[in-house]
């Protein structure tokens, strides 16, 4: 990650040289993570054309120079982005960017406060364009945290079996994983079954799997900042006709997506491969999301595969490809693979296996 900062940081110079911004201040975590690799609670980052500096508080005196040793470290009392905006005055003489999707109006207020009469603009997505685009070093953590949840994948289908919880299962996934090596889950694993696997993004409960279940299994590691995510529908015991057609549609409509990324293609379009095959088999309604998301330092970034998204995929980028069919009331499929997109196609970083019938455990 260190090596990487110097980099990260002259391309986004560069980008607010072509933005005609004199510095941004950057505050949303993840991006402080990409430029710095300062993980502590409370931060900001000031760039300019010529300096880079860290502000947090006391606790982070240590961690800053460890994790951040290309930054200079403003060690801040209290109003820290009062402080950012007095020390933007001092250091910038034309325009300041800052992040309008992430700094909430009241911190926003400090930073205008402290920035006194210096002209403030609304930057966005200056860091994550970058962002989208991975680093053949950070495909390499994405690839272990997709590893990871591989293996828990095949120790939490050994566990479905009428009685067991959603939330057990669950827990014994999220452990596993840390046991084995992760930093943490990318999100709140889903462990959704019977009529909740319809809920595209439910929560765990408490509710015990039932012979003929549909069980929605959704799950990510994380690794060295990295996030993975993938998502495999099994049937408990036994599985009627209609459960085994909608996983059919499904998987038809994952591996045609999947087989139309690569370099070039336009996220709408792959979009539109996926749903066009679920539509003509009468189940459009019931596919209400976008068909996946780029996965990085978070686990849902650009790009974006969805309907009337006319942005081209780049060789580098990490995305998601998973097509839903939910049928309330009765039960839900979801296929999802991780996929590094190439110049001719694109490499699956997923390795648990998609039957192309509903498997039953």
């Amino acid at each position: 990650m260190k090596k990487a900062v110097p980099d990260r940081i002259a391309r986004l110079r560069a980008g607010l040289a072509e933005s005609d911004l004199s510095g941004l201040v950057v505050s949303a975590p993840s991006n402080i993570f990409y430029l710095s690799g300062f993980t502590g609670s409370s931060g900001a980052l000031l760039i300019t054309a010529e300096r880079a500096l860290l502000f947090s508080d006391f606790r982070y005196r240590l961690q800053s120079r460890e994790q951040a040793p290309d930054f200079e470290f403003v060690e801040v009392e209290r109003d820290l982005f009062q402080r950012v905006g007095r020390v933007s005055a001092d250091t910038c003489a034309g325009r300041l960017g800052y992040e309008s999707a992430h700094l909430t109006c009241e911190l926003l207020g400090h930073l205008t406060e402290g920035l006194q009469s210096r002209e403030l603009v609304a930057a966005t997505g200056l860091v994550e364009d970058f962002r989208a685009i991975k680093s053949p070093d950070e495909i390499v953590h994405i690839r272990a945290a997709a590893a990871l949840a591989d293996q828990a994948l095949d120790h939490m289908i050994s566990l479905l079996r009428p009685g067991a919880t959603e939330r057990d299962i669950a827990l014994e996934g999220e452990y596993f994983m840390r046991r084995a090596g992760a930093d943490a889950v990318a999100f709140d694993l889903i462990v959704a079954s019977g009529p909740r696997s319809a809920l595209p993004h439910a929560g765990t409960s408490t509710r015990e799997l039932q012979p003929g279940d549909l069980v929605v299994i959704d799950i990510g590691a994380a690794v060295d900042g990295y996030c993975s995510d993938m998502t495999r529908t099994f049937a408990v015991q036994t599985a009627t006709e209609q459960a085994r057609q909608i996983y059919e549609i499904a998987h038809r409509a994952q591996r045609a997506a999947a087989a139309a990324v690569q370099a070039g293609a336009i996220c709408g379009e792959v979009d539109a491969v996926a749903r066009t095959i679920i539509d003509e088999a009468d189940f459009g309604d019931c596919f209400g999301h976008g068909l996946g998301h780029g996965v990085g330092v978070d686990v849902h970034e650009a790009p974006h595969l969805r309907k009337g998204d006319d942005t081209r995929l780049a060789a580098g980028n990490v995305v998601t490809v998973e097509p839903g069919i939910y049928l309330p009331d009765i039960g839900g499929v979801r296929l999802e693979d991780l996929l590094v997109v190439q110049a001719d196609g694109a490499e699956t970083l997923t390795a648990s296996a998609m039957p192309a019938e509903l498997p039953v455990v």
